[in-house]
């Protein structure tokens, strides 16, 4: 802060306040993945901003709410999160296993057996959006897959 960055001491102001008006409620923010929540809402929140600054002609405003979005974005990199090839492995064996044991195959049992307690991502930092898309697209395939054998098979 030596540097006199206004913008990002603004930006991390705003943060601390809502980390500790956060630890007041019933949900205060404790993990990473929380941490990360809320970077990518200030960083939504502020995009709208820009947009609806942009169509007043305020670009004085617009220019500031983008400065905000970077120095959200860049935080919200330097979270550590599980990659998506590691997420993409882990749902195939979940979706392997629960075939293997003629469990219901649906997105909510899959989600439920990765997220849900005891489950492999429970508690691990992992963005539930991009499991869920993943496990959607590898069901999908798995399903092209069983069509189309069962349609060799006629």
């Amino acid at each position: 802060m030596k540097t006199k960055d206004t913008n990002r001491l603004n930006v991390l102001r705003s943060l601390l306040a809502e980390i500790t008006n956060a630890s007041k409620t019933s949900s205060p923010i404790t993990t990473d993945l929380q941490l990360l929540s809320l970077l990518r809402k200030r960083a939504a929140m502020s995009r709208t901003a820009a947009q609806d600054f942009g169509a007043a002609k305020r670009t004085d405003l617009k220019d500031k709410e983008e400065a905000q979005v970077a120095v959200l974005e860049e935080y919200a990199g330097e979270v550590d999160t599980i990659g998506e090839e590691e997420i993409t492995r882990v749902v195939g064996e979940v979706i392997g296993r629960m075939v293997s044991d003629e469990k219901k195959l649906d997105l909510g049992s899959v989600l439920k057996n990765l997220l849900g307690p005891g489950g492999a991502f429970n508690g691990k930092p992992v963005e539930k959006a991009e499991v869920a898309k993943i496990v959607a697209s590898l069901m999908a395939d798995l399903i092209r897959k069983h069509t189309a054998q069962r349609s060799s098979e006629v």
